[in-house]
């Protein structure tokens, strides 16, 4: 079954695939390593949240580290060679909606209705989705460099 997250005003949204597309779109463009701290300052966050989210690429095959003064990430396979669904499978077990399913009168022959049916709807666009992702290689993920 889905796991739909009712996503309030409080919380932010999970933009580790937008953010992962975007340095491995960066590490494309020259073959020169790019350093945590680069991606970091690139992206507007701290280096050691690059680095975890890099590891995840690194153990996954996708990137390796080089060592030295002008060291950093680099790719190890062409993005031709990787599709969306797999960066997304990297995260784990997340949700591609927010739409939030109220569980507070699970006892109402009602909201057991409406729960049912929109999760059976949810199911259906996360799979066709996923099935797409599939489909889509991160080759698409290039811009004219002046």
């Amino acid at each position: 079954m889905l796991k739909v997250t009712f996503m309030d005003e409080g919380m932010k949204k999970d933009s580790r695939l937008s953010r992962v597309l975007h340095i491995l779109a960066h590490l494309n463009i020259k073959d020169d390593p790019k350093s945590s701290a680069h991606i970091a300052k690139m992206l507007s966050t701290n280096p050691v949240v690059v680095r975890r989210t890099m590891g995840l690429l690194r153990d996954a095959g996708y990137v390796k580290t080089t060592k030295g003064r002008d060291g950093g990430w680099a790719l190890t396979r062409p993005l031709k060679d990787i599709t969306l669904l797999d960066i997304y499978r990297l995260f784990g077990d997340s949700s591609l909606f927010t739409i939030g399913l109220t569980d507070e009168h699970v006892g109402c022959p009602i909201e057991k209705s409406i729960t049912r049916e929109l999760n059976t709807v949810l199911n259906e666009a996360e799979d066709l989705i996923l099935k797409r992702f599939g489909e889509i290689t991160l080759d698409i993920l290039h811009f004219q460099h002046k």
